[in-house]
């Protein structure tokens, strides 16, 4: 496969198309949420923010473009931080983008904390299809 921009319209639908190959692959999470997320700074895009959204009532993780009306918080990064949140979850890298203001967020912040814990022991499986997008991705 050739390698894509990060976040551009091919990138989004390889990483979904990934992340459909292992949806029955994770026991459900324990933090049943809906979270909004805002993407800034994303250079080579048109309209330089993207929304999104991680719906994981349902026991399966849901990401998809859009926000929810119903969210219990929203997620605020930048084009560099979103890389580490979703290319490489390394959780030390992501607590200090928290620390350092570069997650930014609105609502209930104790389902994020419970989601971080659920990233600092991830299943195979998941480790897998990280590096799977990882693969896919440009280095930039």
């Amino acid at each position: 496969m050739d390698k894509l921009q990060f976040l551009s319209d091919e990138w989004i639908d390889a990483a979904k198309a990934l992340a459909e190959e292992y949806r029955d692959s994770f026991d459900a999470p324990e933090v049943q949420t809906k979270i909004n997320v805002n993407i800034n700074e994303i250079h080579h895009r048109e309209d330089p923010t993207l929304q999104g959204h991680l719906d994981t009532s349902t026991g399966t993780p849901h990401v998809e473009l859009g926000h929810l009306d119903d969210a219990e918080l929203t997620i605020s990064v930048d084009y560099e931080t979103a890389k580490i949140i979703l290319i490489t979850p390394d959780p030390q890298q992501m607590m200090a983008a928290f620390m350092g203001g570069k997650i930014l967020v609105e609502g209930d912040v104790t389902k994020l904390m419970s989601l971080q814990t659920n990233a600092m022991n991830p299943p195979p499986e998941a480790l897998e299809l990280y590096q799977k997008i990882d693969a896919l991705t440009i280095k930039e």
